[in-house]
């Protein structure tokens, strides 16, 4: 009886599920992270630690340079030398059957470097007011526009357009949460409301041919009290972080296709080159990590991506974004919902999607952690991802994001 049960057993067929954590494949195998720290980097340095991950396990890492306030070695984010030595760590990874993936920038977040040139920076809505009173023949340098909130002033101004009303009776105080209504900082959970002074569409008046390079405005203003606001658009002067000061730079234009080319031109591609007939293979995978680098409302395409998308023209009611009332508070909340709208899916398209496209082009996967303090849709950006990534911490941080 108790041989006959024994030869049952041995011949059995094994469970996958029991089997599978005895030996399991190599896609369930765990990745790590992997900090360069500052340029201390070394050779042997790299391949004990992808021999020591091998030893215990690990099929992959997420490779960062990070600067946390540790003395810089030798090995200077995409100098020479550092490019040398990620060659050598993706050889050596193929070596040993472990899978790399890189992340886009020096540092954790996001999407940043000194390749990037202000025009092609996160840019955000700025304005300027003057108060005059007619008729007379204005003729005058209007102040220079504004933004409401950047993290570093940039020498870099654009106009966008001029506008004239006629200045409300009331000067009723912009909403607590402005900043948000209008794309500056993400805000969730908003409800209807704009409690501003209404200017009615029909008494708004287009000026911006009549501004000249200096930002003098030459105008006939008829009778009554006018408000001339000045629009343009500034960076936001956010730098990706924590990068070391060769890798440290501003943040790319997050609704550009354009922007993040260059973006991508200024890093990954040169270490794809580099990685020759590996890329794809060992190097299999491009990331955006944590998205700490605030919001942005405005990009050189904006009325053209606004236009396609909502299809209607938003140069008539910009006002709004600086705080005013075109038309009703109604008609202004339903542009400000269709001028968040836009910026999320912009967000979703030429940033995170077109990275994405970037990444199969070169022949790797694209992975992302899609929440942050950006205004954009979590769901919708991760969607974009081949692998759609969540973090916790054990003291409970984060655990919305799984």
């Amino acid at each position: 009886m108790l041989a006959s049960l024994a030869l049952l057993v041995a011949i059995a067929p094994a469970d996958p599920l029991a089997q599978g954590f005895v030996s399991p494949p190599k896609s369930a195998l765990p990745h790590t992270w992997w900090h360069w720290m500052n340029g201390n980097v070394t050779k042997e340095g790299i391949t004990a630690d992808l021999e020591a991950m091998k030893q215990v396990g690990i099929g992959g890492a997420q490779m960062f340079t990070v600067d946390q306030g540790i003395p810089a070695g030798p090995a200077g984010y995409m100098g020479p030398k550092w490019r040398e030595l990620t060659t050598h760590a993706i050889k050596e990874a193929g070596r040993l059957g472990i899978e790399l993936c890189l992340h886009n920038c020096a540092g954790w977040s996001s999407s940043g470097g000194p390749w990037i040139k202000p025009e092609d920076a996160m840019q955000v809505l700025a304005w300027s007011e003057a108060k005059i009173q007619g008729p007379q023949r204005f003729s005058d340098l209007l102040p220079q526009p504004k933004a409401p909130q950047v993290y570093a002033k940039v020498d870099y101004t654009r106009d966008i357009a001029v506008y004239a009303f006629r200045t409300p009776e009331k000067d009723t105080p912009r909403p607590t949460d402005f900043l948000a209504r209008t794309g500056v900082v993400r805000g969730d959970g908003l409800k209807p409301d704009f409690s501003g002074a209404a200017s009615p569409i029909g008494d708004t008046i287009d000026l911006t041919d009549k501004l000249d390079k200096d930002g003098r405005l030459t105008w006939d203003a008829p009778a009554g009290n006018w408000t001339i606001l000045r629009m343009g658009h500034v960076p936001t002067g956010k730098n990706n972080h924590p990068a070391p000061p060769e890798g440290d730079g501003l943040e790319v234009d997050k609704l550009s296709k354009e922007a993040l080319d260059k973006h991508w031109n200024g890093m990954m591609a040169k270490v794809i080159a580099d990685a020759g007939p590996l890329a794809g293979k060992v190097l299999n995978n491009g990331l955006i990590d944590s998205y700490e680098v605030g919001g942005q409302n405005w990009t050189p395409k904006f009325r053209q991506e606004f236009q396609r998308l909502r299809g209607y023209d938003p140069m008539p009611y910009l006002p709004v974004v600086a705080g005013f009332t075109v038309g009703s508070k109604e008609t202004s909340e339903r542009f400000l919902w269709d001028f968040r709208r836009t910026i999320a899916d912009l967000f979703a398209a030429n940033y995170f999607g077109h990275f994405g496209e970037l990444c199969h082009r070169a022949g790797l996967q694209f992975s992302v952690e899609p929440y942050g303090n950006g205004g954009f849709d979590n769901l919708q950006s991760g969607s974009t991802a081949d692998i759609p990534m969540g973090e916790f911490w054990v003291n409970g941080m984060a655990m919305e994001t799984i």
